[in-house]
């Protein structure tokens, strides 16, 4: 859902070399979780990455004309299906993919991953950690959707505003102002992606409910 829509140009060198470092070392992290923790390199961890990337990256490209144009990114179904290790490679592709069709700058790979991330990770411990309530599968989904959602337009908000956007001469507090309404834009179809996640898991659920053994409790 948050994604940093900007050209090559708006964040200096110097913050877009950060954002790209501080990526590169979470992708890593997660690649080595895979291999060294988890050692996940069976068929069926290939074929939920590979779905969700598919998934992911086309409906990333249907534009919703709303604020400048706002659109779903499918990240908390990629974090309750795949995990944060592999939802995060994942992501990192959909990026890459999505800058090399014009889908905002090369310069902003590192800080978009950055944020959907977050919102993979955020809705993978939010799903997990709702285990225990006495929820039905579709709440969690929907809840564990919101809330990766609503930290990732966070973190996209702290992030422009650290890096700062050059050619603007707008006040930091103008820029915030902006970048809150965007955010609230975002919420509301934040909240039809809950429901669509909601739904998507639980017919997951009915028909492989193996696909979903990443989300569950370690055992």
């Amino acid at each position: 859902m948050a994604h940093i829509h900007l050209e090559d140009g708006a964040f200096s060198f110097q913050w877009i070399s950060i954002w790209w470092i501080l990526a590169i070392i979470v992708v890593c992290l997660c690649m080595y979780w895979m291999k060294n923790v988890k050692k996940s390199n069976d068929n069926k961890v290939l074929t939920i990455a590979g779905m969700c990337t598919a998934a992911s990256f086309a409906i990333f490209q249907v534009n919703i004309p709303l604020f400048g144009g706002v659109h779903m990114n499918l990240t908390p179904l990629i974090g309750i299906l795949g995990g944060p290790a592999v939802g995060g490679i994942i992501v990192f592709i959909v990026n890459i993919l999505s800058a090399a069709i014009g889908h905002g700058g090369w310069g902003m790979i590192g800080a978009n991953t950055l944020v959907n991330i977050t919102e993979v990770s955020v809705a993978y411990f939010t799903y997990r950690g709702l285990i225990k309530a006495k929820l039905s599968l579709f709440s969690r989904a929907g809840i564990a959707t919101l809330a990766g959602l609503l930290l990732g337009n966070v973190i996209m908000i702290v992030i422009i505003l650290i890096s700062g956007i050059q050619g603007v001469t707008q006040s930091r507090m103008d820029i915030l102002y902006g970048l809150s309404l965007l955010a609230g834009v975002n919420m509301g179809v934040a909240v039809i992606e809950a429901v669509l996640t909601g739904y998507v898991v639980s017919y997951i659920r009915k028909v492989r409910p193996d696909m979903l053994s990443e989300a569950e409790p370690l055992v």
